[in-house]
């Protein structure tokens, strides 16, 4: 008796209209920020940070020079819109941006430049974490470990403002050791980088 084979061939799963879509532009951004909008993305991205930076330090400024009570040192920004500092909100935000924008960006690094920016994304990651628990407890209205204040686990050891300055000093050393790799990269990466972000290859030691 003849028995006809059967094929065990399946369709692809068809996704939903609005997830193909999503999938599309997803791609299409990723690929412009990592090729023809790189350098520019990544400059528009280190005048966040500087700003940030320049946030942090003018309240170590007010802490440690001015003398100033840590409620009160909210940095320059803080001087105008002392409850929006304050809150947790808006460090979250930025914790939420800057992993944003070096997850976006990393396709556009390559060799060790893309090791050292991995590097800080996954310091980051941590910091993000640490502002996670932070905005969870200002949303909850309990603080861990009884603290009167919402704390976060390294918190534990280090002051919050001392804590957060070596977090993004953490970030962001592995982040500019990273740049500058891939503005000046090694001999033989040129020829894999797609945008124009480099300034002159290093060339090999005769």
């Amino acid at each position: 008796m003849a028995h006809k084979t059967a094929t065990h061939e399946q369709a692809a799963p068809v996704q939903p209209s609005w997830q193909s879509s999503y999938n599309y532009s997803y791609n299409y951004w990723e690929e412009k920020l990592n090729t023809i909008w790189h350098e520019r993305g990544l400059q528009i991205f280190m005048v966040i940070v500087m700003a940030h930076w320049a946030e942090h330090l003018a309240q170590a400024y007010q802490v440690y020079v001015l003398g100033w009570p840590i409620p009160e040192s909210l940095g320059f920004l803080g001087l105008y819109f002392p409850s929006l500092i304050a809150s947790e909100i808006l460090h979250y935000g930025y914790a939420i941006v800057m992993l944003a924008a070096l997850w976006i960006f990393r396709t556009g690094f390559t060799g060790k430049a893309y090791t050292w920016w991995m590097i800080s994304f996954w310091i980051q990651f941590w910091h993000h974490i640490e502002h996670a628990l932070l905005q969870g407890q200002a949303i909850v209205g309990e603080n861990l470990f009884n603290s009167p204040v919402p704390i976060s686990i390294v918190q534990l050891w280090v002051p919050r403002v001392e804590l957060h300055l070596i977090y993004n000093t953490l970030v962001f050393i592995p982040m500019i050791v990273g740049m500058y790799l891939h503005m000046f990269p090694p001999p033989g990466e040129e020829q894999h980088i797609k945008c124009s972000c480099v300034v002159q290859p290093r060339s090999s030691a005769k």
